[in-house]
């Protein structure tokens, strides 16, 4: 072979082996880009999901935003209300604006929710009757409805085991088991009424049964019924009445109740008529014409001797009773409560204690312990001894003295 060949052959070599490595180079590039375009692939491919989504998220905000556009466009409704139904679809009805119409109502109205004195909506071209609204509710009535149940048992109560018992067969019984009065055939009593010095647990009682009972409970002190225009505070009494018959089983406690049933007088003031009005409207809701149904009654007072006489017969309160300063062994009971969580000196003994604290009541015993804890935190100590609850006496006992009721009541039974 000559020279000239052999060249020829190693430049074909040398040819065939940088072909072979541009080749390589370019399959290697080829790889790079099919990786690049790949990951730009998946990437626009989540901004495209991303974007469907966004997309979504708007379309039902417009969506949202032109039904609420729509809800703003529609005129508003008239608050009627039913006076008389007639036949053939026909009622009559008072507007809030003061004429009366005679309307047909469509058959998408039920029938079973038009009755009389049903409040209605009606459109203001055509008064057709668009919805049949609930019945009106008093705000403030609404209020005293009691939805956090106190955290007092009767167990936290010292010194009233009778009372309970008591409080227990009037209220509780007749909620929780009123076959027994069926079997034995006597109608369950449903009202009572504590009367007492102050502090000595009528509303811890009433604070006791709202805990015990699965009942709605409402709570109103007697002064909110008083009210500046005439017929406000008989409608409110209504209004507590009705809340009660619609929640029920309920019980409704009125706080110092004398505020309202003071007995009534011939020479009276138009402020105290409407007081009376008040009161005759009470009386009326708790046993008047019609029946109370599981509805009890609890009321508190520490002026008995100035009650109205027909508030205090059975029927509206069967049971009155008595919520005494405390003797010797309530005394002990409730310090025993009191003094429970209290870190005590070896000093101190229930029985001395008890001696100590005549003449005060529930709360004035309450009092007495934290001031003595008062002391002892005064005197940087961490026990409490004798001497601070003796200063406690002096200092809770002089603010009360001087605080005591008529000793002859009205006239009370139970």
């Amino acid at each position: 072979m000559d020279e000239g060949t052999l060249t020829d052959n190693n430049e074909n070599h040398v040819m065939l082996s940088e072909l072979r490595t541009e080749l390589d180079e370019i399959k290697e590039e080829k790889s790079v880009l099919e990786r690049n375009l790949t990951w730009q692939i998946r990437k626009l491919e989540k901004d495209r999901i991303i974007l469907e989504n966004d997309k979504l998220r708007l379309d039902r905000e417009v969506s949202s935003l032109k039904t609420e556009l729509e809800r703003f466009r529609t005129p508003p409704l008239i608050i009627g209300t039913i006076s008389e139904v007639l036949d053939d679809n026909r009622l009559v009805i008072k507007s809030s604006t003061g004429p009366v119409f005679l309307i047909k109502y469509s058959d998408t109205v039920s029938p079973n929710k038009i009755e009389v004195g049903s409040r209605v909506a009606l459109n203001q071209q055509t008064f057709s009757i668009v919805d049949i609204l609930t019945s009106e509710k008093d705000p403030l009535v609404s209020g005293m409805e009691v939805d956090e149940k106190p955290d007092v048992c009767y167990n936290q109560i010292g010194g009233l085991d009778d009372q309970i018992i008591e409080t227990m067969e009037t209220v509780e019984l007749p909620l929780k088991k009123p076959e027994l009065f069926d079997q034995v055939g006597i109608t369950p009593p449903k009202g009572v009424l504590f009367y007492g010095p102050p502090g000595t647990g009528k509303t811890l009682l009433a604070k006791a049964v709202a805990h015990e009972t699965n009942a709605t409970f409402i709570k109103i002190v007697a002064s909110e019924f008083v009210k500046k225009y005439i017929g406000e505070g008989s409608r409110l009494v209504r209004g507590v009445f009705e809340l009660a018959k619609e929640k029920s089983p309920a019980i409704i406690f009125i706080d110092e109740i004398d505020a309202i049933a003071a007995k009534r007088l011939q020479s009276s003031t138009s402020g105290d008529r409407e007081v009376q009005r008040t009161l005759m409207q009470l009386l009326a809701e708790m046993d008047g014409f019609e029946a109370r149904g599981d509805i009890g009654i609890i009321a508190a007072t520490n002026r008995p001797d100035i009650l109205d006489p027909a508030l205090l017969r059975p029927g509206r309160f069967d049971r009155i009773i008595e919520v005494p300063t405390p003797n010797e062994e309530g005394r002990k009971a409730i310090l025993k409560i009191h003094t429970k969580p209290m870190s005590l000196a070896e000093d101190v003994t229930l029985d001395d204690l008890s001696s100590i604290t005549k003449e005060a009541s529930g709360a004035d015993i309450k009092a007495i312990c934290t001031e003595a804890g008062m002391f002892a935190i005064r005197d940087e100590k961490t026990e409490v001894n004798m001497n601070n609850f003796q200063q406690a006496v002096e200092k809770v006992m002089k603010k009360n003295k001087g605080r005591e009721l008529p000793k002859e009541a009205g006239v009370m039974f139970g």
